[in-house]
C-alpha cells in the first residue's frame, strides 16, 4: 500500500509511505482518494491529519507512468480531482503536516486542507509546466496572493516554510521531529469538541469561500488534456524521465 491509516482517540492518521518521493500513479490516487472518503464517513474519526515518510510530503502523480501511458492522463486526473476533493468537502477538518518538497498533487492536497503545518524544510512548488502539463493553480491560490501564485506557476520557483508562513498559508512552522506531534496537538484539540459542531462549522466555511475550488480546478484540468495534444508537452515528460535538457519547438 502506498499509504497508511490508523484512528485514535477521535484522530484518523493518514500516512503515504510510497518512496521514493511519495508519487502516485493513478491507482494510487483513487485508493487515497477512497480512504479519505471512507474515513470522512466513520463515526471514530472526528478530524483527520495526513502526513507523510521519506524525503518529502508528496511529489505528486508518477511522471514515469505518463512518460509511459500519456493515455493515463484522464485516470491520474480523476484520482487527482477526487483526492483533493475529499478532503475539502470532507465533513471532518483536514490537517496536513508537511515537510521537505511539496509538489504538484502535494500542493492540491495541502491547499484543499484546512489546516497546515510544516517542518523547516519544507518548500512548496508547481513545476507543472516544466512537465508538460497544468494544474495546482487553484488550491495554490487557496493558500498564496494571486501574483505569488503566478510568479511560481511561470518560473518553476520554490518557495521555502517561513516564506509561505509569512504569506499566512501555514500555522505553524516547526523542527522536522516535531512535525507529527505538533499537528497531533491542533487535531486533539479540535476532537475534543463536538464532532456535529464541528461539521457544521466546516460546511459554514466551505459555503462562504469566494467561488468554486472544485470547478476551477477541473478548468485547469480541462487544460492539461489540451496540453497533452503538443508535441512540448511530451517532449517535457521525456527530458524529465531522461534526465536531459529539454528541446522545444513551439508545437
Amino acid at each position: 500500500m502506498a499509504f497508511s491509516t490508523t484512528i485514535d482517540k477521535g484522530i484518523a492518521h493518514l500516512v503515504f509511505n510510497n518512496p521514493p518521493v511519495n508519487a502516485f500513479d493513478s491507482a494510487q490516487w483513487a485508493a487515497i482518494a477512497g480512504e479519505i472518503r471512507a474515513l470522512g464517513q466513520n463515526p471514530d474519526a472526528h478530524v483527520i491529519v495526513i502526513s507523510a515518510e521519506g524525503k518529502g510530503f508528496c511529489a505528486g502523480v508518477d511522471i514515469k507512468e505518463l512518460g509511459a501511458h500519456p493515455e493515463r492522463i484522464v485516470p491520474v486526473n480523476k484520482g487527482n480531482y477526487d483526492t483533493f476533493e475529499a478532503i475539502h468537502r470532507n465533513p471532518k477538518p483536514v490537517i496536513v503536516a508537511l515537510h521537505g518538497f511539496v509538489l504538484g498533487g502535494g500542493i492540491g492536497i495541502a491547499g484543499a486542507a484546512d489546516i497546515i503545518v510544516a517542518s523547516e524544510c519544507a518548500s512548496f512548488g508547481v513545476p507543472e509546466v516544466d512537465r508538460g502539463a497544468m494544474g495546482g493553480g487553484a488550491h495554490l491560490q487557496r493558500m498564496f496572493p494571486v501574483q505569488k501564485v503566478r510568479h511560481m506557476y511561470f518560473t518553476g520557483e520554490f518557495i521555502d516554510a517561513a516564506e509561505a508562513y509569512r504569506l499566512g498559508a501555514v500555522e505553524r512552522v516547526v523542527p522536522r521531529e516535531q512535525l507529527v506531534a505538533t499537528a497531533m496537538d491542533i487535531a486533539a484539540a479540535i476532537a475534543a469538541k463536538s464532532p456535529i459542531m464541528i461539521q457544521l462549522a466546516k460546511e459554514a466555511l466551505n459555503a462562504i469561500e469566494d467561488g468554486n475550488l472544485e470547478d476551477k480546478y477541473r478548468r485547469e484540468q480541462g487544460l492539461t488534456l489540451e496540453a497533452y495534444t503538443h508535441k512540448d508537452s511530451q517532449e517535457a515528460r521525456d527530458a524529465f524521465n531522461e534526465k536531459r535538457t529539454a528541446s522545444f519547438d513551439g508545437s
